[in-house]
């Protein structure tokens, strides 16, 4: 399967379409690549779709030293340069959304649009700072059977969880999210949770944007998404009813949508 070296770490990528212009999707904490499945289907006819796995997830390097979220950054800047892909549609859910931000107001180069799913701009909040360390202090102690109850609906929404007819679904995530390392994860999300603030510099980013945002997310809530579509010139906000911080697995058709809609009013379709 497809890695490659970028920023000295090995992460692993999945690419299907094709198409004149590439997609790059980059995932949230303690998720991996296959979170995008139904939006890579529902674009790999009109772009060449490419996914990765952030490092520390999925197929990617293990890397348990610490780093900030730059080093997030510099991975995807490594990916587009490394592979030649030129200036990208890129989709970033939370983590990726960091990224995403991040490049747009550094290298405006590598992007074409810019999808901002389930993510903000601002530094973490204090007081959910204190309870993810909490939980992360806990998984290296005793692993992730006494926590997983608790960050499952951080991650999702309870309609859902609760839904009987997508108990594989839940159950598929509930394994990669206790299949990570520990120590990958940890380093990675002190990375993410020390991030600075953005938000001062939104109206400097000229890139296409569109945010979207789950109704029910209580990770990054819609409050953030508006004040990124507020600031982001030319931006449109749109929520997902039924949907908490992983909006594109739990209602994977509206996000989809909601990025065509996107697509067509900037002439990108």
């Amino acid at each position: 399967m497809p890695q490659f070296q970028a920023n000295h770490v090995e992460l692993f990528y999945e690419e299907k379409g094709s198409g004149p212009e590439v997609m790059l999707f980059s995932h949230g904490y303690l998720m991996d690549h296959t979170m995008y499945d139904h939006q890579v289907e529902a674009f790999k006819d009109r772009f060449r779709c490419i996914a990765y796995d952030q490092r520390g997830h999925g197929r990617s390097a293990v890397i348990t030293s610490s780093y900030d979220v730059d080093a997030l950054v510099n991975d995807a800047i490594g990916l587009i340069e490394a592979l030649q892909l030129g200036p990208v549609h890129f989709v970033g859910m939370s983590t990726g959304g960091f990224v995403g931000l991040r490049l747009a107001l550094r290298r405006p180069d590598l992007l074409k649009s810019l999808v901002l799913i389930d993510t903000s701009a601002d530094p973490e909040e204090k007081s959910k700072l204190s309870q993810y360390n909490l939980l992360l202090k806990t998984v290296n102690l005793v692993g992730w059977r006494p926590v997983i109850g608790r960050v499952m609906p951080i991650l999702f929404y309870e309609v859902f969880l609760e839904d009987p007819n997508r108990e594989e679904e839940v159950k598929k995530w509930r394994g990669i999210i206790t299949g990570h390392n520990v120590k990958a994860v940890t380093a990675f999300g002190k990375a993410i949770f020390a991030r600075d603030s953005v938000t001062n510099q939104l109206g400097n980013i000229k890139t296409p944007t569109v945010v979207i945002v789950g109704k029910h997310d209580v990770a990054t809530p819609s409050s953030y998404a508006q004040t990124m579509a507020d600031r982001i010139p030319n931006t449109h906000l749109r929520v997902i009813p039924d949907a908490g911080h992983s909006s594109p697995v739990e209602k994977p058709r509206a996000v989809a949508d909601a990025m065509r809609a996107f697509y067509e009013r900037v002439g990108i379709l």
